[in-house]
C-alpha cells in the first residue's frame, strides 16, 4: 500500500478542531511563488497548482522510467499547502486579496534529493512542453506553531485564527509571524469538487 503522509503524520495533517501546539520538522517542497487574488480561474495562484502537480507527478512516476531514486518508496502525493502574507499585515486580511504574497507548496518525499528535483523539472520541461522555471526546490523550517482544523470556507477563517490565538496566550505563548515564519494553510479538500461549507483546511501559525 501507497506511503499517505495525512495518515501516518496525523498530527501535522489531521489536528482536531480545536487548536494545538506542535513542533514541525525541517521539510523539502516543490513550490511557486506568486502575488495576487488566488480565486480566479486564469490567476497566477491556479496556473502555480498545474506547475506543481506536474512536477509532483513526475517525482512520483518516476518509477516506471529510468530515473531511478536511491530509497524510493511508493507513496501518495501529499496535500496542496500555501504560505500566505501581506505587507504591513500580522497575518492575512481575507478582505484585500489582491495584495496576497502566498508560495504554493507540495511537499516532497525525503528520498528526493535537489538533483532530482533538478532531473523532474527537466523531464516535465520535455514531456509535457511547458515552462517549469517558476517552480523550486524549497526548504523550510518551521518549528513551533499553534495549529488548528479548519472547516468551512476560507473567508470565515479568521475566527478559527482567533481561537488559535486565545489558546496559544493562554498556554503562554505570542505569535511570532515575520517575514521568515508565515500564515501556513494546509488544503484538504478540492475547492473544485466540495462545497465551501465542507471544505477542511489546516491552518497553522508561527509562535514563540
Amino acid at each position: 500500500m501507497a506511503f499517505d503522509f495525512k495518515k501516518e503524520y496525523k498530527e501535522f495533517y489531521m489536528p482536531p478542531k480545536k487548536p494545538s501546539i506542535v513542533t514541525i520538522p525541517k521539510m523539502n517542497y516543490i513550490a511557486v511563488r506568486g502575488q495576487g487574488d488566488p480565486n480566479p480561474e486564469e490567476s497566477e495562484y491556479k496556473q502555480a497548482i498545474g506547475l506543481l502537480y506536474g512536477i509532483a507527478f513526475t517525482i512520483k512516476m518516476s518509477k516506471m522510467g529510468s530515473h531511478k531514486i536511491d530509497g524510493y518508496f511508493d507513496y501518495v502525493v501529499p496535500p496542496l499547502e500555501g504560505f500566505w502574507w501581506q505587507e504591513g499585515v500580522i497575518g492575512v486580511d481575507y478582505s484585500r486579496k489582491d495584495d496576497f504574497n502566498w508560495i504554493s507548496v507540495i511537499r516532497l518525499p525525503d528520498f528526493v534529493t535537489r538533483e532530482d528535483f533538478e532531473w523532474a523539472v527537466e523531464e516535465a520541461t520535455k514531456k509535457k512542453k511547458t515552462d517549469f522555471s517558476k517552480v523550486e526546490f524549497f526548504t523550510y523550517d518551521e518549528g513551533l506553531c499553534v495549529q488548528c482544523m479548519h472547516f468551512g470556507p476560507y473567508d470565515d477563517e479568521p475566527a478559527t485564527v482567533e481561537l488559535m490565538h486565545n489558546f496559544m496566550e493562554e498556554q503562554g505563548y505570542e505569535l511570532d509571524i515575520t517575514d521568515e515564519r508565515m500564515h501556513h494553510e494546509i488544503y484538504l479538500s478540492d475547492a473544485r469538487r466540495v462545497t465551501p461549507e465542507k471544505l477542511k483546511t489546516v491552518v497553522r501559525h508561527p509562535i514563540k
